[in-house]
């Protein structure tokens, strides 16, 4: 999938995903048939390779027929007769076996060839639901897509037990085509989110589908504002009048009712907030909606509400376990939904600068405590605390959590070091006479220095830059400072503004593209810029187009083909 550069979690740059490989699960039923033309309509447009599988049961055809020999007439019961007999079932399975699933894959070949599309087959014997999870989860491929109903389904029958078991174990996206009548791309997409980071993964595969396929996101967040009253009324009911006077089950009620209930409002609310601000970055129009109630009822009523042609969720959501294998509300919408469900694994983390401003929130005395930090160091600091809060589970940040961010992460001597300079601050020693040894940070530095995600190797990555700084009499840590220890030097990552991409998108896909892409990145560079506007882009282009008509200038007077290097059939000006 051709995929563009837009902002990320931790200031690293992000791209909209795509599936590059893709499974697909067939036995000639009515949903695999349109699942395969659903697999070569998203090959088609991102170049995916498609892979076929079909699983047959040659062994247990095998093993039933020996359990219905003592069934047989008496004249095929004679020991030579009965070898015979074996062994003519044998290869007639066996053959017919394979006769019929290389069929069923050449369908599949038929098609992508078609479409110019690479494909590859897999025909495995075994435990139909077991062989295809192993073979989705070897690491070659990103997308499962399958039917939800199979040869065997019956009226009725909404999930297949093939499909049940496999959206337990697969860990990649699966894709579950649910109404053999009906296109993915007629109808909107709709996303619900809960702030996992399997959630925000699905959110950003919707936002790449909705592009290529030109239809409305719809994001929903669902919570349960219900349960503490239907709870606590339940206790109420078996409390007696001394225990209940303990529990003091009226001031309970109502710290539920006005703290609980509401704080879980403005954290669902939150996560819409996010989904706007992730759906701006990438040029993405969205529909957002707060539901109440248990989340996959309300989910499946708004469902049937919009229509849609496909739900995306995490396969697990924010209070998955690390044994969980799917979420309840994934579990179920899976089931009951009538449309196509994709259950998401891909994760992403929103840069902790915007969950920042949206949801968390500092308290007045550990407001206080930060403004005692030097103001060269107070951004780093607070983004670090930001994190542990996070990583904690906290929304709103205390003076004690201030301290405990401190001592977890920061080593004892620069927890003296820091120190040492607060008391200096206060004491008004850090005049502006006394600062020539103090080392700031330009902010691609600091952008760079964030990139390593290994707290404890952050630190002292920093301390080594600093001093590599002081050996060249210089007061700001730059970027090769950094550099000149890591093994493969790293180049911050330039944010994109929306208009930028848009224009960068009129260029030609492709090797112009990425030409181009690359010139405007260094020009940002080479100008200091940490973001590209609509202005830098045009500048960039100009570049660009000056080196192609240099380059071609040069191949007029060698008598080469200017186009032979540098163009593709097709390609335009940029």
């Amino acid at each position: 999938m051709q995929t563009q550069p837009e902002k990320s979690a931790d200031s690293k740059a992000v791209s909209l995903p795509g599936y590059q490989s893709l499974l697909l699960a067939v036995d000639s039923s009515d949903h695999a048939n349109h699942a395969t033309h659903e697999a070569v309509e998203l090959g088609k447009r991102w170049n995916t390779k498609i892979t076929a599988v079909h699983v047959y049961a040659a062994k247990l055809h095998d093993h039933r027929f020996r359990q219905m020999e003592g069934g047989l007439p008496e004249q095929f019961r004679k020991e030579q007769e009965l070898e015979r007999q074996r062994d003519v079932h044998d290869d007639l399975i066996t053959r017919g076996l394979t006769i019929i699933t290389d069929s069923y894959l050449d369908q599949v070949d038929n098609q992508c060839q078609q479409a110019g599309l690479s494909f590859a087959r897999r025909s495995l014997e075994g435990k139909n639901y077991r062989e295809l999870v192993r073979e989705a989860n070897n690491g070659n491929y990103d997308l499962l897509v399958m039917g939800a109903l199979g040869l065997g389904a019956v009226k009725g029958s909404r999930l297949g037990s093939v499909c049940q078991r496999v959206s337990r174990r697969c860990d990649i996206d699966l894709l579950v085509i649910k109404q053999p009548d009906r296109t993915l791309r007629d109808r909107p997409i709709l996303v619900a989110v809960d702030g996992s980071a399997k959630a925000w993964g699905g959110l950003l595969s919707a936002f790449s589908l909705a592009r290529e396929w030109r239809v409305p996101v719809h994001v929903v967040a669902a919570f349960d504002p219900y349960y503490h009253y239907v709870a606590f009324n339940r206790i109420a009911g078996v409390l007696s009048e001394e225990a209940g006077k303990v529990f003091r089950f009226q001031e309970q009620e109502q710290l539920h009712e006005e703290i609980i209930d509401s704080g879980l409002a403005k954290i669902y609310d939150s996560h819409l907030q996010v989904a706007r601000t992730l759906a701006d970055e990438h040029g993405q129009t969205i529909i957002t909606r707060l539901l109440d109630g248990k989340p996959h009822d309300a989910i499946e009523k708004y469902l049937h509400s919009i229509d849609p042609s496909l739900l995306v969720v995490g396969k697990t959501g924010i209070h998955a376990d690390a044994e969980l294998d799917i979420g309840g509300n994934s579990e179920l919408l899976l089931h009951n939904a009538p449309c196509a469900v994709l259950l998401s694994q891909r994760e992403h983390q929103p840069a902790v600068e915007l969950l920042a401003s949206i949801n968390t929130s500092w308290t007045t005395e550990a407001e206080r405590r930060m403004e005692k930090v030097p103001s060269f160091v107070r951004n780093m600091a607070r983004m670090a605390i930001l994190r542990y809060a996070r990583q904690q589970g906290h929304t709103v940040i205390t003076e004690r959590i201030v301290e405990e961010a401190t001592a977890k992460l920061m080593p004892g001597h620069a927890e003296q070091a820091m120190a040492e300079i607060v008391a200096a601050h206060d004491a008004g020693e850090l005049k502006p006479g006394n600062t020539d040894n103090i080392i700031r940070w330009s902010e691609q530095a600091k952008t760079l220095l964030q990139t390593e995600e290994d707290l404890s190797l952050r630190s002292n990555l920093g301390m080594r830059a600093e001093k590599k700084a002081r050996q060249e009499n210089s007061n700001t840590v730059e970027v090769h400072h950094i550099n000149a220890f890591l093994d493969t030097p790293r180049t911050p990552r330039l944010h994109w503004q929306a208009a930028a991409l848009a224009r960068l998108a009129r260029v030609p896909g492709g090797f112009m593209r990425e030409n181009c892409s690359e010139r405007i990145e260094n020009h940002a560079r080479q100008q200091g810029l940490e973001e590209i506007t609509l202005e830098t882009v045009e500048q960039g282009l100009t570049l660009a187009r000056k080196a192609m008509e240099q380059q071609m200038d040069n191949g007029q007077k060698q008598g080469a083909c200017p186009f032979a290097r540098h163009t593709r059939p097709g390609s335009k000006k940029p």
